[in-house]
Protein backbone atom coordinates (compact mmCIF):
# COMPACT_ATOMS: atom_id res chain seq x y z
CA UNK A 1 0.00 0.00 0.00
CA UNK A 2 1.02 3.13 -1.14
CA UNK A 3 1.94 6.12 1.33
CA UNK A 4 -0.85 7.97 0.03
CA UNK A 5 -3.46 4.68 0.01
CA UNK A 6 -2.50 4.63 4.22
CA UNK A 7 -3.46 8.17 4.53
CA UNK A 8 -6.68 8.09 2.72
CA UNK A 9 -7.40 5.03 4.90
CA UNK A 10 -7.07 6.19 8.42
CA UNK A 11 -8.80 9.55 7.01
CA UNK A 12 -11.49 7.42 5.86
CA UNK A 13 -11.55 5.25 9.36
CA UNK A 14 -11.71 8.93 11.03
CA UNK A 15 -13.98 9.94 8.62
CA UNK A 16 -16.46 7.76 10.47
CA UNK A 17 -16.99 8.76 13.58
CA UNK A 18 -16.89 12.11 12.71
CA UNK A 19 -19.72 11.36 10.52
CA UNK A 20 -21.88 9.78 13.18
CA UNK A 21 -21.12 11.75 15.99
CA UNK A 22 -22.18 15.14 13.99
CA UNK A 23 -24.81 13.87 12.59
CA UNK A 24 -26.64 12.94 16.11
CA UNK A 25 -25.81 16.31 17.45
CA UNK A 26 -27.59 17.73 14.30
CA UNK A 27 -30.88 15.07 14.99
CA UNK A 28 -30.43 16.25 18.45
CA UNK A 29 -30.24 19.82 17.93
CA UNK A 30 -33.36 19.40 15.06
CA UNK A 31 -35.59 17.36 17.21
CA UNK A 32 -38.71 18.66 19.06
CA UNK A 33 -38.71 16.04 21.76
CA UNK A 34 -35.16 16.80 23.03
CA UNK A 35 -36.39 19.99 23.69
CA UNK A 36 -39.61 19.34 25.42
CA UNK A 37 -39.07 16.19 27.35
CA UNK A 38 -36.46 18.53 28.79
CA UNK A 39 -38.66 20.97 29.73
CA UNK A 40 -41.29 19.23 31.12
CA UNK A 41 -38.44 16.83 32.94
CA UNK A 42 -36.96 19.63 34.49
CA UNK A 43 -40.01 21.79 35.56
CA UNK A 44 -38.82 24.44 33.21
CA UNK A 45 -42.45 25.83 32.83
CA UNK A 46 -42.60 26.63 36.55
CA UNK A 47 -39.22 27.90 36.99
CA UNK A 48 -39.47 30.69 34.05
CA UNK A 49 -43.41 31.37 34.02
CA UNK A 50 -43.65 30.24 30.65
CA UNK A 51 -46.90 27.65 29.92
CA UNK A 52 -45.34 24.55 28.17
CA UNK A 53 -47.45 25.08 25.09
CA UNK A 54 -45.58 28.23 24.77
CA UNK A 55 -41.97 26.61 25.77
CA UNK A 56 -42.96 23.94 22.91
CA UNK A 57 -42.85 27.31 20.38
CA UNK A 58 -39.26 28.71 22.01
CA UNK A 59 -37.89 25.43 20.95
CA UNK A 60 -39.51 26.02 17.81
CA UNK A 61 -37.66 29.08 17.58
CA UNK A 62 -34.45 28.13 18.60
CA UNK A 63 -34.26 25.29 16.16
CA UNK A 64 -35.22 27.80 13.70
CA UNK A 65 -32.53 30.01 14.48
CA UNK A 66 -29.72 27.41 14.36
CA UNK A 67 -31.28 26.89 11.09
CA UNK A 68 -31.75 30.50 9.15
CA UNK A 69 -29.45 33.48 8.98
CA UNK A 70 -31.58 35.51 11.07
CA UNK A 71 -31.15 37.08 14.64
CA UNK A 72 -32.20 35.38 17.64
CA UNK A 73 -35.58 36.90 18.58
CA UNK A 74 -37.72 35.26 20.72
CA UNK A 75 -41.24 36.09 22.53
CA UNK A 76 -43.10 34.49 24.73
CA UNK A 77 -46.10 35.53 27.25
CA UNK A 78 -44.15 35.48 30.65
CA UNK A 79 -46.61 35.15 33.37
CA UNK A 80 -49.32 36.47 31.68
CA UNK A 81 -47.05 39.46 29.86
CA UNK A 82 -46.08 38.89 26.34
CA UNK A 83 -41.52 39.70 26.59
CA UNK A 84 -38.10 39.05 24.63
CA UNK A 85 -37.17 36.25 26.78
CA UNK A 86 -33.52 36.71 25.92
CA UNK A 87 -31.40 39.71 27.13
CA UNK A 88 -28.47 41.64 24.67
CA UNK A 89 -25.76 39.30 26.29
CA UNK A 90 -27.82 36.08 25.39
CA UNK A 91 -28.33 37.13 22.25
CA UNK A 92 -24.66 37.63 21.64
CA UNK A 93 -23.99 34.31 23.28
CA UNK A 94 -26.33 32.74 20.80
CA UNK A 95 -24.74 34.01 17.85
CA UNK A 96 -21.38 32.80 18.70
CA UNK A 97 -23.72 29.02 19.30
CA UNK A 98 -24.85 29.46 15.66
CA UNK A 99 -21.45 29.43 14.66
CA UNK A 100 -20.36 26.39 15.99
CA UNK A 101 -23.78 25.03 14.95
CA UNK A 102 -22.61 25.46 11.80
CA UNK A 103 -19.35 24.12 11.95
CA UNK A 104 -21.12 20.90 12.73
CA UNK A 105 -23.22 21.02 9.50
CA UNK A 106 -19.81 21.91 7.88
CA UNK A 107 -18.04 18.96 9.40
CA UNK A 108 -21.18 16.39 9.04
CA UNK A 109 -20.82 17.33 5.19
CA UNK A 110 -17.64 17.39 4.60
CA UNK A 111 -17.20 13.90 6.16
CA UNK A 112 -20.04 12.41 4.19
CA UNK A 113 -18.91 14.24 1.28
CA UNK A 114 -15.19 12.33 1.40
CA UNK A 115 -16.92 8.69 2.67
CA UNK A 116 -18.76 8.78 -0.62
CA UNK A 117 -16.38 10.28 -3.04
CA UNK A 118 -13.80 7.59 -1.37
CA UNK A 119 -15.84 5.03 -1.37
CA UNK A 120 -17.02 5.31 -5.09
CA UNK A 121 -13.54 6.12 -6.47
CA UNK A 122 -12.45 2.90 -4.96
CA UNK A 123 -14.72 0.49 -6.10
CA UNK A 124 -14.46 1.56 -9.97
CA UNK A 125 -10.88 1.49 -9.82
CA UNK A 126 -9.98 -1.61 -7.94
CA UNK A 127 -12.54 -4.89 -8.13
CA UNK A 128 -11.15 -5.84 -4.80
CA UNK A 129 -11.85 -2.62 -2.94
CA UNK A 130 -15.07 -3.56 -1.52
CA UNK A 131 -13.88 -5.83 0.76
CA UNK A 132 -11.24 -3.06 2.18
CA UNK A 133 -13.67 -0.53 2.49
CA UNK A 134 -15.78 -2.70 4.15
CA UNK A 135 -12.77 -3.49 6.74
CA UNK A 136 -12.37 0.19 7.42
CA UNK A 137 -15.60 0.82 7.68
CA UNK A 138 -15.58 -1.81 10.36
CA UNK A 139 -12.70 0.16 12.02
CA UNK A 140 -14.35 3.19 11.67
CA UNK A 141 -17.17 2.07 13.76
CA UNK A 142 -14.70 0.60 16.31
CA UNK A 143 -12.99 3.66 16.57
CA UNK A 144 -16.94 5.58 17.37
CA UNK A 145 -17.68 3.06 19.78
CA UNK A 146 -14.16 4.07 21.64
CA UNK A 147 -14.60 7.37 21.79
CA UNK A 148 -17.90 7.65 22.46
CA UNK A 149 -17.53 5.32 25.08
CA UNK A 150 -14.33 7.57 26.77
CA UNK A 151 -16.10 10.54 26.31
CA UNK A 152 -19.18 9.40 27.92
CA UNK A 153 -17.44 7.94 30.81
CA UNK A 154 -15.89 11.12 31.58
CA UNK A 155 -18.72 12.98 31.84
CA UNK A 156 -20.28 10.27 33.75
CA UNK A 157 -17.94 10.97 36.61
CA UNK A 158 -17.02 14.67 35.93
CA UNK A 159 -19.60 16.39 33.83
CA UNK A 160 -19.35 19.48 35.61
CA UNK A 161 -15.47 19.76 34.36
CA UNK A 162 -16.34 18.48 30.73
CA UNK A 163 -19.09 20.70 30.53
CA UNK A 164 -16.66 23.75 31.48
CA UNK A 165 -13.96 22.46 29.41
CA UNK A 166 -16.16 22.20 26.26
CA UNK A 167 -17.30 26.01 26.80
CA UNK A 168 -13.56 27.56 27.06
CA UNK A 169 -11.93 25.33 24.43
CA UNK A 170 -15.37 26.44 22.16
CA UNK A 171 -15.85 30.17 22.53
CA UNK A 172 -13.36 33.00 22.83
CA UNK A 173 -15.09 35.08 25.02
CA UNK A 174 -17.00 35.12 28.96
CA UNK A 175 -20.86 35.73 26.92
CA UNK A 176 -21.28 31.92 28.16
CA UNK A 177 -20.82 32.75 31.49
CA UNK A 178 -24.79 33.90 31.55
CA UNK A 179 -26.64 34.90 35.29
CA UNK A 180 -28.82 32.20 37.20
CA UNK A 181 -31.59 34.51 36.49
CA UNK A 182 -31.18 34.54 32.53
CA UNK A 183 -33.66 32.33 30.20
CA UNK A 184 -30.99 30.44 28.73
CA UNK A 185 -30.11 29.19 31.71
CA UNK A 186 -33.40 28.51 32.81
CA UNK A 187 -35.07 27.05 29.68
CA UNK A 188 -31.69 24.41 29.50
CA UNK A 189 -30.46 23.59 33.00
CA UNK A 190 -26.82 21.81 33.21
CA UNK A 191 -28.45 18.43 33.66
CA UNK A 192 -30.62 19.04 30.35
CA UNK A 193 -27.17 19.08 28.62
CA UNK A 194 -26.44 15.68 30.22
CA UNK A 195 -29.30 14.10 28.90
CA UNK A 196 -28.67 15.49 25.62
CA UNK A 197 -25.58 14.43 25.58
CA UNK A 198 -26.61 10.84 26.30
CA UNK A 199 -28.87 10.82 23.62
CA UNK A 200 -26.10 12.23 21.08
CA UNK A 201 -23.88 9.02 22.44
CA UNK A 202 -26.36 6.40 22.51
CA UNK A 203 -27.38 7.31 18.94
CA UNK A 204 -23.89 7.83 17.21
CA UNK A 205 -22.81 4.38 19.50
CA UNK A 206 -26.21 2.84 17.69
CA UNK A 207 -24.65 3.92 14.02
CA UNK A 208 -21.62 2.05 14.85
CA UNK A 209 -23.22 -0.68 16.03
CA UNK A 210 -25.01 -1.19 12.54
CA UNK A 211 -22.08 -0.60 10.23
CA UNK A 212 -20.22 -2.71 11.75
CA UNK A 213 -23.04 -5.52 11.83
CA UNK A 214 -24.06 -4.33 8.39
CA UNK A 215 -20.11 -4.30 6.93
CA UNK A 216 -19.20 -7.18 9.51
CA UNK A 217 -21.85 -9.73 7.65
CA UNK A 218 -20.84 -8.78 4.51
CA UNK A 219 -17.35 -9.33 5.24
CA UNK A 220 -18.45 -12.58 6.84
CA UNK A 221 -20.32 -13.78 3.66
CA UNK A 222 -17.53 -13.05 1.52
CA UNK A 223 -14.79 -15.37 3.00
CA UNK A 224 -17.80 -17.86 3.33
CA UNK A 225 -18.06 -17.81 -0.48
CA UNK A 226 -14.33 -17.78 -0.93
CA UNK A 227 -14.46 -20.89 1.09
CA UNK A 228 -16.98 -22.93 -1.01
CA UNK A 229 -15.12 -21.53 -4.15
CA UNK A 230 -11.85 -22.75 -3.56
CA UNK A 231 -10.92 -26.39 -5.14
CA UNK A 232 -10.69 -29.09 -2.75
CA UNK A 233 -7.08 -29.77 -2.23
CA UNK A 234 -8.19 -33.48 -1.34
CA UNK A 235 -10.17 -34.03 -4.53
CA UNK A 236 -7.76 -32.43 -6.70
CA UNK A 237 -4.96 -34.53 -5.08
CA UNK A 238 -6.85 -38.00 -5.73
CA UNK A 239 -7.32 -37.23 -9.39
CA UNK A 240 -3.67 -37.05 -9.78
Amino acid sequence: MTRLARFTAVLFVLSVPLFLISNSVIWALNSPGVYNGGFEKYGVSRTTGIEQENLRQVGADLRRFFNTRGTLSVQAEVRGVERDIFNPREILHMRDVKRLVWLVYGVATLSGVFLLLFTGVGVMSRPRFPREVTKLCIWGGGLTIGLVAAIGLFALVGFDALFLKFHQLSFSNDLWQLNERDYLLLLFPQDFWLDATIWVATRAVAGAALLMAVFGGYLAYQRWTDRRAAPDPVGTADLG
